[in-house]
């Protein structure tokens, strides 16, 4: 093994993205999706019917945030139907970050949107039916508490190991956007009643400034996070690298080159060269690394070390 690279390469495309968890967080998606629907076609009609163009209006932005977790549905069933692709050749892992990105987007279109809507009403004022526009707020805040209630269940637990590895910016995404929903309505709804008590238009579009700054904010974060995985970047504090290097180097093996990225929630890969006193076989590292969970794909090059 003098003058011999040697490699040992594994990789299990079903296990870098299905599994219980995956398919759990695909059925909640769906669900969320069937209760945003139902709420936006309730205001839609309900404005319609009523005469509230606020209540039309806010029917149409909830739309928005159903398109983008259609999205999210469709990256999990997307990368399930192609999971054992070969042309995927680290798996359809990251298809969840791709979606995750675009609705990052999406986020960031629905905040300039409600901006730039907030500041013309600040400039016009629009009529508001207060008592109908409180109701359906409320209804909507409670639809959206409970959908962020099913998706944050996997969002905040889905970790099987003590790592900060395992967030799912597929599922993240769906939750931000019910989140975003949650907020705009507990602006309107304070803004409505503040209204209808002191007979204000102002605080509505105010209150609209306000949250799209801070949908603005998530959506930044989603993007930051979801375009990391896709450049491969390391994220700051990341600390499998080190979980490597303590695993694998003594005073004979020394890591020479390490590469480590991410194929999917909570699953890495790592390409590990090592230079040895006395090389071994790869199979003896590679039982080495097998202790740390986030590994789904190893690469090993052994070589001797130059005298």
């Amino acid at each position: 093994m003098t003058d011999q690279v040697s490699r040992l390469t594994a990789i299990d495309h079903d296990h870098v993205f299905l599994g219980d968890r995956h398919d759990r967080n695909e059925r909640r998606t769906r669900f969320v999706i069937a209760l945003t629907g139902t709420m936006m076609m309730l205001e839609i009609v309900s404005g319609t019917v009523f005469g509230s163009m606020a209540l039309v209006a806010d029917g149409w932005h909830m739309a928005t945030h159903m398109t983008a977790m259609l999205i999210t549905a469709l990256a999990y069933f997307y990368a399930r139907r192609h999971a054992q692709n070969p042309r995927f050749t680290f798996g359809t892992g990251k298809m969840g970050d791709l979606a995750g990105f675009a609705s990052a987007i999406v986020l960031a279109l629905i905040a300039l949107m409600i901006g730039w809507e907030s500041v013309l009403r600040l400039a016009a004022p629009v009529p508001i039916d207060f008592p109908q526009a409180i109701a359906v707020a409320v209804l909507g805040l409670i639809v959206n508490i409970v959908s962020a209630w099913l998706l944050k269940d996997d969002h905040h637990h889905g970790h099987h190991h003590d790592h900060h590895h395992a967030h799912d910016n597929n599922l993240r995404a769906a939750y931000v956007h019910v989140l975003a929903d949650a907020l705009t309505s507990i602006f309107a709804i304070v803004a409505l009643v503040t209204g209808s008590i002191y007979g204000w238009l102002w605080p509505d579009p105010v209150m609209g400034v306000v949250g799209a700054l801070v949908i603005a904010r998530w959506s930044f974060g989603l993007m930051r996070d979801a375009g990391g995985v896709l450049v491969d970047y390391i994220p700051v504090g990341e600390d499998l690298p080190d979980e490597i290097r303590a695993a694998v180097e003594t005073p004979s093996d020394r890591i020479t080159d390490l590469h480590v990225w991410q194929l999917g929630p909570g699953h890495h890969g790592a390409i590990v060269c090592i230079e040895s006193d006395a090389p071994k076989n790869p199979l003896f590292y590679r039982q080495k690394l097998a202790t740390i969970h986030d590994l789904s794909h190893v690469t090993v090059e052994v070589q001797p070390r130059a005298a």
